[in-house]
């Protein structure tokens, strides 16, 4: 699987929260959860980007996009699932995870 982010910024903060990466695909800003979990104890990785942090996410990159200017830029939301295995990560991209939550 090749992707063509490029990385604007890496966990980015503001009092509202942080959002782990946030980068360009093509015309799109892409904002990034990236989440891990050594077992499945609680579920997979991607299950932990519930409805209250997608909402939480939402308000970042709104944040995010309003103190750039970006209000009209296209943008989505993507989810990293890494999952510590005992012979080496399993890692999937989750593209267009969810949409905004209000």
């Amino acid at each position: 699987m090749e992707n063509r982010y490029r990385i604007i910024e890496r966990n980015f903060k503001c009092a509202l929260g942080e959002i782990d990466i946030i980068a360009r695909d093509g015309p799109a800003i892409v904002f990034i959860e990236v989440k891990s979990r050594k077992s499945a104890r609680y579920g997979r990785p991607e299950e932990a980007v519930d409805r209250r942090k997608q909402a939480k996410l939402s308000r970042i990159a709104l944040a995010y996009l309003k103190s750039r200017s970006g209000l009209d830029t296209r943008a989505r939301f993507d989810v990293v699932s890494v999952y510590l295995r005992p012979g080496g990560p399993e890692i999937r991209l989750f593209k267009n995870a969810f949409d905004l939550v209000l």
